[in-house]
C-alpha cells in the first residue's frame, strides 16, 4: 500500500513538472523581451534628457547648484514623466538619497552589473505581479565627480552631508558604474498571458493554492 501510494505521489509531481515546464514556456514565449526594451527606452527618454539639462544649467551656477538640482529637481522631473502603469526613477549600490533605494526586483540586477564591470545593455525582467521591470546602467561621467569624486569641495561636502546625511556616492572615478536608470510597468501582462504568468509563478515557487483570478 504505501509502496503504491508512493508510486501514485511520483506520477503526480511528474505530471506537476511537466506541466510547468509547459507553462514556463508558453510564458516565455508570450514575453516579447525586446519589444519592452524599447518601451523601456522610449519611457527613460524623457526623464534622461530633462535631468541632464537640468543639471547641466545647474552646474553653470556651481556643484552646489546641481546639487539642489538632484534633491528637488530629479524627483519632479521623474514624476511628470511617469503615467498610469508607469513609473520610473533611478537607484544605486552606493546611495545618495535614501527615496531611491532599490525595489525587491532591482537589487539582483544591480548585483549582475556589478559583477560585470563594463556592462552597458539594458535588462528587462518580469515581475511577480504580472508587471515587467527595465533598467539601463549608469556610469559616472566627468562632470559628475564635482559631487560623487574623492576631491569634493569643503562646500560641496557640507552641503551634502546637510541634505543627505548617510551619505555612500562618493570617491567615483570617471567611468564607473554608478547605478541604474529603472521603470516599472504595472499590470504589463494582461488576459492569457497574466493567467499563464500567475500559474506559473504558483507553481514554481510551490505555493499550496493557486488562483488564477484574483
Amino acid at each position: 500500500m504505501i509502496a503504491r501510494r508512493s508510486r501514485h505521489c511520483m506520477g503526480l509531481a511528474m505530471i506537476l513538472a511537466l506541466l510547468t515546464i509547459n507553462l514556463f514556456c508558453c510564458w516565455a514565449e508570450a514575453f516579447d523581451r525586446a519589444g519592452w526594451i524599447k518601451r523601456g527606452e522610449k519611457a527613460l527618454n524623457p526623464f534622461k534628457k530633462s535631468l541632464m539639462g537640468a543639471l547641466v544649467e545647474g552646474l553653470e551656477d556651481g556643484p552646489e547648484a546641481a546639487i539642489e538640482v538632484c534633491q528637488i529637481v530629479a524627483p519632479e522631473i521623474a514624476e511628470e514623466v511617469s503615467s498610469a502603469g508607469v513609473e520610473l526613477g533611478r537607484t544605486s549600490h552606493k546611495l545618495r538619497n535614501k527615496d531611491n533605494a532599490p525595489r525587491g526586483w532591482m537589487q539582483p540586477l544591480l548585483e549582475g552589473y556589478l559583477g560585470t564591470p563594463g556592462k552597458t545593455d539594458p535588462e528587462v525582467v518580469q515581475l511577480k505581479d504580472g508587471g515587467v521591470g527595465y533598467v539601463e546602467p549608469i556610469f559616472v561621467k566627468r562632470m559628475c565627480l564635482a559631487c560623487h569624486g574623492s576631491a569634493i569641495s569643503p562646500g560641496v561636502s557640507s552641503l551634502v552631508d546637510e541634505y543627505y546625511p548617510g551619505d555612500q556616492a562618493r570617491d567615483f572615478k570617471e567611468g564607473d558604474f554608478r547605478g541604474l536608470f529603472w521603470v516599472e510597468f504595472t499590470n504589463a501582462l494582461q488576459g492569457d498571458a497574466l493567467k499563464i504568468f500567475r500559474l506559473t509563478w504558483c507553481l514554481t515557487n510551490h505555493e499550496k493554492v493557486c488562483v488564477l483570478f484574483p
